[in-house]
């Protein structure tokens, strides 16, 4: 009798382990975790409010994919930069999915995914323009650049003329009508203005060698999560995922 009851209550606690160890792996995977992504909300293309007020971008879709694909409910900390910094830096969320580019600097003090957005430097000129063909002939020429952009010193040290504007679209505008030679600038803000305006008539003439390379940003504690995120990248690059986010904001791959 009393093995009867010893095996009775064996077969019981085997159950129960086993519903635990099912409990677990359901909450691993329904959502219970969740994924607090800091992002600045008003960066558009990347991280910006629709007309219907919803939080989207690409770096948004992205962040989004991601949790998807490790079993994560997502909740977005929204903050200009500064304060989403800082904000990430008190631990009130887990991840940056906001452009953050990956340099020597920051990698001392963070974890960094495997690129997601990777940009490089250009020359955009007029499509009429044939007298440029790369960034040695703009020395003497007049090049519109964004007064705060760090395109300003780049352009000086090749030897132009910087005529300062306030703004992307601005800058753009000048080189259309031709009251600038050019523009030193990142290929994935014209992949932007182009998607919203297409006739515009601008081309890249010259791509620098350099890239900037934007991944999730985490805590350096947090080893664990940042293996589950930077496979989850990587599965999303491979399956193409990565691909058509990027070509619904950009009809360009800025994620290779």
């Amino acid at each position: 009798m009393t093995k009867k009851i010893t095996a009775f209550l064996l077969s019981i606690l085997t159950v129960t382990f086993f519903l635990a160890g099912c409990q677990k792996k359901s909450a691993e995977t329904t959502g219970q975790h969740v994924l607090r992504v800091g992002t600045e909300g008003t960066y558009a293309p990347f991280s910006y409010h629709n007309d219907q007020g919803e939080l989207t971008g690409y770096d948004v879709d992205v962040a989004r994919a991601v949790a998807k694909k490790i079993g994560y409910d997502i909740e977005f900390v929204e903050a200009p930069w500064d304060a989403m910094l800082a904000a990430f830096d008190s631990g009130k969320s887990d991840v940056i999915f906001n452009q953050a580019g990956i340099t020597p600097e920051r990698e001392q003090k963070y974890l960094f995914s495997t690129p997601y957005a990777i940009s490089h430097p250009v020359l955009i000129i007029h499509k009429d323009n044939h007298s440029i063909t790369g960034f040695s002939d703009v020395r003497g020429k007049v090049l519109a650049q964004t007064l705060m952009s760090n395109y300003v010193e780049r352009a000086e040290e090749l030897g132009a003329t910087v005529t300062g504007t306030d703004g992307f679209s601005k800058t753009v505008q000048l080189v259309s009508e031709k009251r600038a030679d050019g523009t030193l600038n990142d290929d994935i803000a014209l992949y932007d203005y182009l998607k919203q305006k297409p006739d515009a008539p601008v081309k890249i003439v010259s791509v620098a060698d350099d890239a900037v390379k934007s991944g999730a940003m985490l805590h350096k504690k947090d080893r664990d999560l940042h293996k589950k995120i930077d496979q989850a990248i990587q599965e999303l690059l491979a399956d193409g995922t990565l691909a058509k986010l990027s070509d619904t904001y950009f009809n360009k791959d800025i994620s290779k």
